[in-house]
């Protein structure tokens, strides 16, 4: 038997290792692959793309937040997992009545780690699991040796364009920013005495913040070269750069892609001529 309380503090109880797992969130979906429990997953949303030739034969259950309850039931899943962020709490709440669901809420590192040994445990990958988690760990003492001793580098990352909105306080990509020896000049933005995860901002605001840096997401919106040319137009004197949002905001096993993405990162903004 298995007995776990997920991150949002419910009670599982499995008898075994999950068979029929239905992964609501696309990064879970991923870590799932990777600690070699693909054959165990039966379901994914359309957002799932990775691994790419995996996941392609699984069958797709809706989005992230416009779930396929009827495809859901015919798989039959001893297991669900989602996460408090990415799903509809109203959904996710629906599944609870007859599935068993393992709900993440990641906003720390230590919130991710704490993810990926719990699905190891629920998908009999323990191994595995603890494996990822060591070179997780190994990867980000390398990335904060690569910022120590240097400056650290202000900056603005924005996710959605109209309206416009910007990474704030309490959660991962604030994290990820941190790690990557970035100030996020927006992470104490507030509503009165209530900080925002997610705060809105105009360019206005931008200029006055005036970052060292601007980073603009390929998600949840996706910033293109387009908007680069436009907000190069708009915000003169600022370094602004596409980012790559998986690696910004993906809290399972593509970590280990991540951290090598920021280590690069990190070595193009302090290079000389920026």
């Amino acid at each position: 038997m298995i007995h776990i309380t997920d991150q949002m503090g419910n009670k599982l109880v499995l008898k075994g290792p999950a068979q029929r797992i239905v992964s609501l969130v696309p990064s879970q979906t991923e870590l799932l692959f990777d600690l070699k429990a693909g054959q165990q997953v039966a379901g994914i949303t359309r957002f799932c793309i990775h691994p790419a030739e995996q996941v392609r034969g699984k069958v797709k259950i809706g989005g992230t937040k416009t779930l396929n309850f009827d495809r859901i039931r015919a798989l039959q899943p001893d297991l669900i997992i989602g996460n408090k962020e990415e799903n509809v709490k109203e959904q996710i709440e629906i599944l609870q009545q007859e599935f068993p669901v393992y709900l993440s809420d990641v906003n720390t590192l230590d919130d991710a780690l704490q993810m990926i040994e719990h699905l190891g445990i629920l998908s009999g990958t323990e191994v595995q699991a603890a494996e990822t988690i060591d070179a997780i760990g190994k990867g980000l003492a390398e990335l904060e040796l690569d910022t120590a001793g240097r400056p650290p580098i202000s900056a603005v990352y924005l996710i959605w364009e109209n309206p416009l909105m910007g990474v704030g306080s309490d959660n991962f990509i604030a994290e990820m920013m941190k790690k990557a020896g970035l100030v996020n000049l927006l992470g104490s933005k507030s509503t009165g005495e209530q900080i925002q995860r997610y705060p809105a901002t105009d360019i206005e605001e931008i200029k006055a913040l005036n970052p060292e840096l601007l980073l603009l997401s390929t998600e949840p919106f996706p910033f293109g070269e387009k908007h680069l040319k436009k907000y190069r137009a708009m915000l003169p004197g600022i370094r602004i750069e596409q980012a790559d949002g998986e690696m910004f905001s993906w809290y399972g096993s593509s970590m280990l892609k991540a951290i090598p993405y920021l280590r690069t990162k990190l070595s193009s903004w302090h290079s000389t001529g920026q």
